[in-house]
């Protein structure tokens, strides 16, 4: 009965429409004051939770976000993949999703690419006789990517929550699946382009030269390539590359574009505090909420249930990918796994799963439940951008899903796709 208080009690604080962090934490503390356990012991665990070095490289990676997002990066990135893809039907659409991935590389948050590409693409796409719901879908679907392409916030947090499981070789393991996601999202936006004629209506202007273009966004591709070669290289570790990155961010912006002033630096600090404050407030609080599950022994129970329905491996994972993105409907990737870890993590161990390429699946079904109704959070972002209702976008978002499943399923399938890098690096 107290166990089911624990997860009763944080269902009614959602629906009410209580913050998940604060949901999480007094959850959690009900939960162990009515099992009579030791309440003092709370603040103990609150620190413990983002006491972790690694943690200090998701402030970092917000800031570098916000950087290049003031820089005019994704502007450039959009010019040069456009001057590479040229005009026709489907041809912005893909771009979206190329300078998402792109972004992907740098600021590793679906919501902050889903505003730094929606605010560069809706206006150009919807010249181009694109629908305005399409372009919500388009850029909630590409923003999800960001969470697969390293560095990703999502990552680094299951790194530090699961041992054995390092951030560079989680990050190698992502790179590839996040590669085959952006294709099977741009097969999808260029087949439904084709089929209803979306694309090449708006009068061009002299196409620009790909030489041109690239030497403007050659700062920008650079960026990707700084960090993860770095940490491959052993020049930094993943927290050293984030703040490598935010000075690369800001000599990018003051000397190179010269798009930055003092006043810009002051704003993405305020920007870049705020969002990172969110994020750990909601980690430190939901170590109270596992703290609880272990505290009260809800584990074990359920992993034993779940491994004794006699589904084998590939049906276990089946019922458990399908189960997250339901989730991933409702809560934030971060959040999802600080709360059904220690849930997961004992069911992965019965069936001998590798635990990297176990947080590169999650990380996809993670993904689509981002751009996925009714409260997908890249979505939201997208929708606003592009003044549509979510809702209307569900006849596009149901074959983007489709495809983001298709590069999941195949990862799923062939656990390679994952692995391989990171072997190949020794990592």
């Amino acid at each position: 009965m107290i166990a089911a208080s624990l997860f009763i009690v944080f269902g009614v604080m959602l629906a009410a429409g209580v913050p998940v962090g604060v949901g999480l934490g007094l959850a959690g503390a009900f939960s162990i004051w009515l099992a009579s356990q030791s309440i003092m012991a709370m603040p103990t665990n609150v620190y413990a939770g983002i006491a972790k070095y690694p943690l200090i490289a998701i402030p970092m990676f917000v800031l570098v976000g916000c950087v290049f997002e003031r820089t005019g990066v994704a502007l450039r990135l959009v010019r040069f993949a456009s001057a590479l893809v040229g005009a026709g039907r489907g041809a912005l659409a893909s771009v979206s999703v190329m300078v998402a991935m792109v972004l992907g590389g740098i600021t590793g948050s679906g919501p902050a690419c889903a505003a730094a590409v929606g605010q560069v693409m809706t206006k150009s796409m919807a010249e181009d006789g694109y629908p305005r719901p399409f372009i919500a879908s388009t850029v909630g679907a590409a923003a999800a990517i960001d969470i697969l392409i390293p560095p990703s916030i999502a990552f680094i947090v299951y790194a530090v929550l699961v041992p054995g499981v390092s951030v560079p070789a989680i990050f190698a393991a992502g790179l590839i699946p996040g590669l085959l996601a952006g294709l099977c999202i741009i097969a999808a936006v260029v087949m439904i382009s084709i089929v209803k004629d979306f694309g090449g209506k708006a009068r061009r202007q002299e196409a620009l030269a790909v030489w041109q273009t690239f030497r403007e966004a050659i700062w920008g591709l650079l960026a990707p390539v700084l960090i993860l070669g770095g940490m491959r290289v052993g020049l930094f570790t993943p927290t050293e590359a984030a703040v490598v990155a935010v000075f690369f961010g800001l000599f990018v912006g003051f000397f190179v574009y010269r798009t930055l002033s003092l006043r810009d630096v002051y704003e993405m600090l305020v920007e870049a505090g705020e969002i990172s404050a969110v994020i750990l407030i909601v980690v430190a609080l939901a170590t109270v909420f596992a703290w609880s599950t272990s505290t009260l022994g809800i584990v074990r129970p359920i992993a034993d249930w779940v491994v004794g329905l006699g589904f084998g491996s590939a049906g276990t994972l089946v019922l458990l990918t399908l189960f997250l993105v339901v989730v991933g409907m409702f809560l934030d990737g971060i959040s999802i796994f600080l709360i059904m870890l220690p849930v997961l993590l004992p069911i992965a161990a019965a069936f001998q799963w590798d635990l990297t390429w176990f947080g590169v699946v999650l990380t996809m079904m993670i993904a689509i439940g981002q751009f996925t109704p009714p409260m997908a959070v890249n979505l939201m972002v997208s929708c606003r951008i592009a003044g549509v209702p979510i809702e209307s976008t569900i006849p596009w978002v149901a074959w983007l899903v489709l495809a983001m499943g298709a590069a999941a399923a195949a990862v799923m399938a062939v656990p390679d796709l994952a692995l391989w890098l990171p072997r190949s690096m020794g990592l």
